[in-house]
C-alpha cells in the first residue's frame, strides 16, 4: 500500500508571492487556503499537481496582521483572502478584488479572531452543539447564516 506524502513547507510572509508565482508557473493548482488564530496567526496554502499535494504554512504575530495577497498568481484566491479579512481581521496587501471587510454580512466584526472557548462566559450555546439539552437529547447545530 502506498501512502501519499503531503509535504508541509514553512514559509516567511515576504517569500509567499515569489513561491506561489513559481508554483503557478509549474502548473500547481490552488486547492484551498486555511486560516486559524489563537495566540498567533497560522495560514496554510494547499496546492495540487498531477495527484501530488503540497502545503505552504506561514505563522505570524497577531500584532502585525498583514499578509501579501496571492491574487496576482491565483486570481480565484480573492474569495479566500476576503474571507480571512472579514473573519480574522487580516489585511491582504495587493488583493486584486477587495471587498474591504464586506465580503460577508456579519453580526460581529472578525468573529473568528479570539472566539470564546466553549463553556466560557460569552460563548454561545452553539459553541457546543453536541452538548445535551435540558431533555438530554443533543442540540441541533445552529444555522450558520448571519441574521
Amino acid at each position: 500500500m502506498m501512502i501519499e506524502t503531503q509535504p508541509l513547507e514553512p514559509l516567511d510572509r515576504a517569500a509567499l508571492p515569489a513561491r506561489v508565482a513559481a508554483l503557478a508557473k509549474e502548473g500547481w493548482r490552488l486547492v484551498q487556503i486555511c486560516c486559524s488564530c489563537r495566540d498567533a496567526y497560522e495560514v496554510t496554502y494547499s496546492f495540487d499537481r498531477e495527484g501530488r499535494f503540497l502545503n505552504l504554512r506561514i505563522g505570524f504575530s497577531k500584532e502585525d496582521p498583514a499578509l501579501p495577497s496571492i491574487t496576482e498568481s491565483y486570481f480565484g484566491a480573492f474569495a479566500y483572502e476576503n474571507e480571512m479579512q472579514d473573519l480574522f481581521g487580516l489585511r491582504l496587501d495587493g488583493l486584486k478584488l477587495n471587498f474591504h471587510g464586506n465580503f460577508y454580512r456579519l453580526a460581529k466584526k472578525n468573529p473568528f479572531l479570539d472566539p470564546p472557548a466553549a463553556g466560557s462566559p460569552g460563548a454561545s450555546p452553539a459553541a457546543s452543539p453536541s452538548a445535551p439539552s435540558a431533555e438530554g437529547a443533543p442540540r441541533a447545530a445552529p444555522d450558520p447564516r448571519p441574521t
